[in-house]
């Protein structure tokens, strides 16, 4: 990497710029959009706005001179520069690290998880491998902590070539500043990058024909015939490079009358073929010097020299090169233009090549820059070189240890590819696969899967096995949810003999591919999952955690819930039992919810949701967590929590939106339908069946049914809601959802006249929640029965239902209870006794927020001659999702870092967010936040 720093009215250009005036500050040409665009940016910085830009567009249009433009006009700021160089690509953090080295110092005043995990990364200290959204927070706080001294503003030149774990950590860092003075600015050549996707994007074109002239005539010493002029802009598109450096390689004669101009090749091998041309005009010693500098971009001018002197190259080689215009020398050794490195690279000999990797890797301290000794070793190797191989294999070690999986994987893949033995290349080629699809490098991880198949034939059988498991593990990770259930399921039958163990963990991935691909009409994946994981001899630890989950989730699902249910629960006494151990909690606890949402124990499947969030916040390992939000968000509204159940659903949203996982919008469509709000609800149910069905996430349609089922039946809308209900549930309700759903279409049917559909329907539900047992099953029941009873029978289960749901903490479900009890009663011309059950389902309703079952209770007491009182608005309602989220934060005791790592935002961004959640509440502090969010009567917890 290269870099510089500049700090306030001293930025005048790259520090130590040496390059002569008519290369480096010819002043920009035209560019008075981009111009403004990053005048713009550094005005917001100054005034202590944050702000970020993409400068894209092809090699040599200008990108790097708008940023040095950007870099000489943003006086009062400091400025940090670093330029991404293709041959650290494979070296995790290289850049972050070149970039953050000036402000280091800042750290000790980070949280200390986010301390250690930037120390970690840098491989300054051990530790467990960091998050990469914590070493984000990480950066994004220290950051922040420069700019509250001064507005900061960061640089990022060929970001194309970053590392990849810089450029997530960068694009990461870019999308969540807010209240800080920071402004960061990429240039890059390539389109569609993820990692700079949310983020404004600039391109940057060629110069039109006037503009394009002007810049010939600033820069062209003699005389320039119009033809060859009007040649040269028009070959060159208006690309400002080209039109600079192509002129340089002709003759003044050719310049001066030329007919026609020898550009048979695309502008891109014009250019490069140019700087080549000025390079072979330099001495054989400054040749040198550059493909040196050329090979370790970020290596100070101390190492070059040592390498130089080594390979002989003396001192006076670099006047040459400086005098040419091609290079300068400062504290790196920087070269005119960054295409310019890359030609000097590529144009010399191999074998002098070999040369300077060899001396780099002689020059280096073999512990402290073990890894980059290991790379130029590689890079100079002839051929296979086991200890070479041995070397880079310990390099991955530590990148995955730091958290750099593409690093890690890069490593991985060159030792196999210096790897003599085949069977050991194979295996190395299997573990570069692995890490890249956890890095999320799915095109390359099939390319090493494709490589170790020929690098050993035949691959053994466990080998054979680890390579469809990790096609498996591809296509799940990726998101097709249709295929991966099968390919998952295939790949643990094939580790069934080799490997027990890991067989069950595949059957576990299986299960939970199975659960989300499910759909209630069609291919039955968890039915075939479950099946085979009985299938497997008993484990000789039959008392192990996974032994238990597997065995008890597989069997719900074969043999029901009554035969599975004395398992489910001692899953859940295993995962509510204070001596859990935490590595189970990690691995297995999103397994143990299920059990216990299946066993209807609402308090269990509470506490585990909300261990599960708290422990993904804590140790950044963020895989289910998008998951796991949208079911605790889904379990607090069910309770009536709705203001949790909101916080949660932003939450979700933030670390999608931070995250790139892209999920329903579960939280937001459970909210909108309790509340029965169609305007909100209906266009995220039907935007989630659409999308969810193409893309075959069997979960994600069946919820949207479920939640229109709901929001109908609060409307009245009950043909409508026994249609939804019918969708979600399909012919055989499976387990989760799909049973969920059984008490909406029950109601709906009933209140539509299908009174046969709604006892098949209760048939189905009873199955579960006999087995379950509990006060929220059985209370469940019992509602459903009283709808489809009549007489003194009716009443007593209306009685039973509102009894056992009393005892939970199913607060909305048992104000449903009364409303149907009151609804009943006044049927019968009971009107005293209704009105005491509907104006406690009113009155419970309408505080929770569930607005269209409140209505409906409100209708109803009121034909008992009653008038409803009016409903009072929430304050917490003036509030912004985002600002709810960081006041319920504070009002329970949370500190401004904390709530910083939850909502991936600088601490300062949310002290910025609680100044106006106090002015639009009326309150002075913290300490008086909970009184004024906490809804009555209920205990949030999120």
């Amino acid at each position: 990497m290269a870099a510089s720093v500049g700090r306030g009215g001293e930025v005048g250009g790259p520090v130590g710029s040496t390059f002569p005036r008519h290369s480096r500050c010819l002043g920009l040409v035209d560019r008075e959009a981009e111009r403004a665009v990053l005048y713009e940016l550094t005005e917001a910085v100054r005034s202590g706005e944050s702000r970020a830009v993409v400068l894209r567009g092809e090699a040599g249009v200008g990108k790097t001179a708008l940023l040095d433009h950007l870099v000489e006009q943003a006086t009062g700021c400091q400025v940090f520069r670093v330029t991404g160089m293709q041959s650290e690509m494979e070296l995790a953090y290289a850049g972050l690290h070149l970039l953050c080295s000036p402000i280091q110092r800042y750290g000790i005043r980070l949280p200390p998880p986010q301390g250690k995990a930037l120390e970690v990364a840098f491989g300054l200290s051990d530790g467990l491998v960091p998050d990469r959204f914590r070493v984000g927070l990480a950066v994004l706080g220290l950051l922040s902590e420069v700019a509250a001294e001064r507005p900061l503003i960061c640089v990022v030149d060929d970001y194309q070539w970053l590392d990849r774990a810089s450029a997530e950590v960068l694009g990461f860092v870019a999308r969540r500043l807010a209240a800080d003075a920071v402004g960061l600015v990429f240039g890059t050549r390539v389109t569609g990058q993820d990692e700079l996707a949310g983020i404004r994007q600039l391109v940057v074109g060629g110069l039109g024909e006037e503009h394009a002239r002007t810049l010939l005539e600033r820069t062209q010493t003699g005389p320039l015939d119009n033809r060859v002029r009007d040649q040269l802009i028009a070959e060159s598109d208006g690309n400002p490079l080209a039109l600079l450096e192509l002129p340089r390689s002709l003759p003044h004669a050719q310049l001066a009358g030329g007919f026609g101009l020898p550009f048979p090749e695309p502008l891109a091998d014009r250019i490069e073929e140019s700087f080549a041309r000025q390079l072979q005009t330099l001495p054989a010693d400054s040749r040198s010097l550059l493909l040196v500098a050329s090979a370790d971009p970020a290596a100070d001018q101390n190492l070059v020299w040592k390498v130089a002197e080594c390979l002989g190259v003396p001192r006076l080689a670099g006047q040459a090169a400086v005098e040419s215009g091609l290079m300068e020398i400062g504290a790196r050794l920087r070269f005119r233009h960054p295409l310019l490195r890359s030609v000097t690279y590529r144009s010399a000999a191999p074998v002098d090549r070999r040369d300077v990797h060899r001396a780099f890797a002689e020059a280096v301290d073999p512990v402290e820059d073990a890894d980059r000794r290991a790379w130029h070793l590689a890079q100079a190797a002839e051929g296979p070189d086991d200890q070479v191989a041995a070397d880079l294999e310990a390099s991955a070690d530590r990148a995955r240890a730091r958290g750099g999986l593409a690093a890690a994987a890069a490593f991985l893949h060159r030792a196999a590819l210096l790897t003599a033995d085949s069977a050991l290349r194979a295996e190395r080629l299997l573990a570069a696969a692995s890490a890249n699809v956890q890095a999320g490098v799915f095109p390359t991880a099939h390319d090493c899967l494709a490589a170790a198949a020929a690098a050993a034939e035949p691959l053994d059988e466990m080998q054979l096995a680890r390579v469809d498991l990790t096609r498996a593990q591809i296509v799940f990770a990726s998101g097709q949810d249709g295929e991966a259930p099968q390919l998952l399921l295939d790949a643990a039958q094939q580790l069934q003999r080799l490997d027990p163990s890991l067989a069950r963990d595949t059957f576990l991935s299986a299960w939970m591919a199975a659960l989300f691909a499910e759909f209630p009409v069609g291919e039955r994946w968890l039915s075939k999952v479950s099946q085979g994981a009985r299938s497997m001899s008993p484990s000789p630890t039959t008392d192990g955690t996974r032994e238990l989950v597997l065995d008890a989730l597989s069997l719900l699902i074969t043999d029901g819930p009554a035969a599975a249910a004395g398992r489910l629960r001692a899953i859940v006494e295993v995962f509510t039992a204070d001596d859990l151990d935490p590595e189970d909690d990690l691995r297995f606890g999103w397994f143990a919810q299920a059990a216990a949402s299946a066993v209807w124990d609402e308090r269990a499947w509470l506490d585990m949701l909300r261990r599960q969030a708290q422990l993904g916040r804590e140790t950044g390992i963020l895989d289910h967590q998008p998951i796991v939000l949208s079911a605790l968000g889904t379990a607090s509204a069910w309770i009536g929590d709705f203001a949790a159940a909101a916080t949660l659903a932003t939450e979700q949203e933030v670390l999608c939106e931070a995250t790139g996982v892209q999920i329903a919008s579960f939280g937001a469509m459970c909210l909108a339908a309790l509340r029965g709000d169609a305007a909100s609800a209906l266009p995220i149910i039907t935007e989630t069946v659409a999308r969810f069905t193409e893309q075959r996430m069997g979960v994600a349609v069946v919820y949207a049914h479920w939640m229109a089922a709901v929001l109908y039946n609060g409307l009245g809308r009950y043909e409508e809601a026994q249609t939804a209900a019918e969708c979600a549930a399909g012919p055989n309700p499976g387990p989760y959802v799909s049973t969920w759903a059984l008490p909406e279409l029950i109601e709906a049917a009933v209140r539509a006249g299908d009174i046969p559909a709604a006892e098949r329907a209760l048939a189905f539900l009873a199955a579960s929640t006999q087995a379950g047992g509990t006060d929220f099953a059985l209370g469940i029941e019992a509602r459903c029965r009283a709808l489809i009873t009549v007489g003194a029978a009716a009443e007593s289960f209306h009685v039973e239902a509102i009894d056992r749901l009393s005892r939970t903490l199913m607060r909305l479900e048992c104000a449903r209870a009364r409303l149907l009890y009151g609804e009943w009663l006044r049927r019968e011309g009971r009107r005293t006794d209704a009105r005491a059950q509907l104006r406690l389902a009113y009155e419970t309703l309408a505080d929770i927020g569930a607005e269209a079952f409140a209505e409906r209770a409100r209708r109803e007491l009121q034909a008992t001659g009653e008038k409803a009182r009016s409903r009072t608005a929430d304050d917490v309602e003036i509030l912004t999702d985002q600002e709810a989220l960081i006041a319920r934060l504070a009002a329970e005791g949370r500190t401004n870092p904390e709530i910083g790592m939850q909502l991936f935002i600088s601490a300062r961004t949310v002290e910025w967010h609680l100044r106006k959640v106090f002015g639009k509440l009326g309150v002075a502090s913290r300490r008086e936040l909970p009184a004024v969010l906490a809804p009555p009567g209920v205990a949030s917890g999120v």
